[in-house]
């Protein structure tokens, strides 16, 4: 008898993933039009690397602030409400840009960015453990990784906006012919108005996202989208409780070590793509070019998305993980200890091993979570995002070193992602063992 094989995406379920799958394109943008704005910033307002690298703790510490009360609210009124709050939250945040750059406060921007994240929180809290649930279970992580696939495209957009708009067009980082910054030297009117200028310049593609997100909002209002089985249960009046979610996430080693495995994770992928610029500025290329070294980097993550969502089909996602984490240690490694150029080409290529990993940690540490703990559990897991406001800081205070023990400190500083990688390979094997002992 021939066995029918289970669609990845069930008709009926269709027109859901291609709306909810769209959404994961808008965070990409937020998220990489947003790293290279701290080099931007560091310039401009006269920063210190650490100080500029406030605004990724601004940007992740928003995720951890609000993917809790992201969770409580989806689980009390439904996907969909969640997925317009964030929209909504999403469209406020960006749109604070414009007062922000009229008052030149530094803070300012960071509270705007804090609030668009509460917005990114509800979409990510909401979106993953969606379309985990459009189909069926045991392709689940598969279609995730599917979905996923769309981030870096949202991202490679941010890139495109920040090196081809944004980046050129900062007069603060004009160099003269020694290469050296122009804009420390100049008297204070002067600064006064370049700083005017780049502020307003760094504004406007917020604002253009903010109104692309309204129209999403708008589109997603008056779409029909069906109940997952864990709403269904809620709203049959379920009475399983928080507290008796919170114990079984908590005895579910899988989900639980998947968590810390997040954390390590998103921090590797923030420090990676953030200081990418200053890695780059230290062998003399401008902010501008060396963002399209970044644009690489995420072409190479977008192409092997696609290329692990296929390996998924032969090689089981955990050892998989393990595998990618491998060749990650390896190119940070290269970008620690090759001073030059081929350090750099060895930064770019780490991004080929971190695609698969955001949602193959994501998707392993769901997989044997009671729907009714999906929620909730998912809320942990992009509250995980947090190791993207705690990591860079930190790079960025090893990076203003200068040298550190006869290397650049900025090549030094790369040693953080390094561990971050050695903690998702020993979660991947483990995961592994798991599967193989059968838990």
């Amino acid at each position: 008898m021939k066995q029918t094989k289970t669609p990845l995406i069930p008709r009926k379920y269709l027109v859901t993933f291609i709306l909810v799958t769209s959404l994961f394109a808008l965070w990409g943008f937020a998220n990489d039009i947003t790293n290279p704005m701290v080099a931007a910033f560091q310039t401009v307002m006269e920063l210190s690397a650490a100080k500029a690298s406030m605004v990724q703790f601004a940007f992740y510490g928003g995720y951890a602030t609000m993917a809790v009360p992201a969770a409580l609210f989806i689980k009390k009124y439904s996907y969909k409400s969640g997925i317009l709050l964030g929209l909504a939250l999403y469209a406020i945040g960006a749109f604070l840009f414009i007062p922000a750059a009229a008052y030149q406060k530094f803070s300012f921007f960071c509270l705007s960015l804090y609030i668009l994240t509460f917005g990114l929180a509800f979409l990510e809290t909401t979106a993953n453990p969606f379309i985990l649930s459009l189909g069926d279970k045991e392709n689940s992580t598969r279609r995730l990784n599917l979905a996923q696939a769309f981030n870096p495209m949202g991202s490679l957009c941010g890139m495109a906006v920040a090196s081809l708009i944004v980046l050129p067009q900062l007069v603060s980082d004009h160099r003269d012919e020694a290469g050296q910054i122009i804009f420390f030297g100049l008297s204070e009117a002067e600064k006064a108005g370049i700083r005017l200028h780049d502020l307003a310049v760094i504004r406007n593609p917020y604002v253009a996202i903010g109104i692309v997100v309204l129209v999403m909002f708008v589109i997603i209002a008056l779409t029909r989208m069906p109940k997952t089985k864990g709403e269904e249960q809620s709203a049959q009046g379920d009475d399983h409780s928080i507290r008796l979610t919170l114990k079984n996430l908590w005895h579910n080693t899988l989900y639980r070590e998947g968590v810390a495995a997040q954390v390590f994770y998103v921090a590797a992928q923030i420090m990676t793509w953030t200081f990418i610029i200053q890695y780059a500025n230290n062998l003399g290329i401008n902010k501008a070019t060396a963002q399209m070294y970044n644009i690489v980097a995420m072409s190479m993550f977008l192409c092997s998305r696609f290329i692990s969502t296929f390996l998924m089909r032969y090689v089981n996602g955990r050892l998989l993980l393990a595998i990618f984490g491998c060749g990650a240690a390896l190119c940070t490694s290269g970008a620690i200890l090759i001073v030059g150029m081929g350090g750099l080409y060895c930064l770019v290529g780490i991004s080929f091993f971190m695609s698969l990993m955001f949602p193959t940690i994501y998707g392993i540490a769901l997989e044997n979570v009671d729907s009714r703990d999906a929620t909730l559990g998912a809320a942990f897991l992009v509250m995980a995002i947090v190791g993207g406001a705690l990591m860079p800081p930190l790079q960025g205070v090893i990076i203003d070193q200068q040298t550190l023990f006869g290397y650049p400190a900025v090549n030094v500083s790369f040693v953080l992602p390094l561990i971050c990688f050695l903690v998702i390979i020993a979660y991947g094997v483990r995961a592994n063992r798991m599967l193989k002992a059968g838990r």
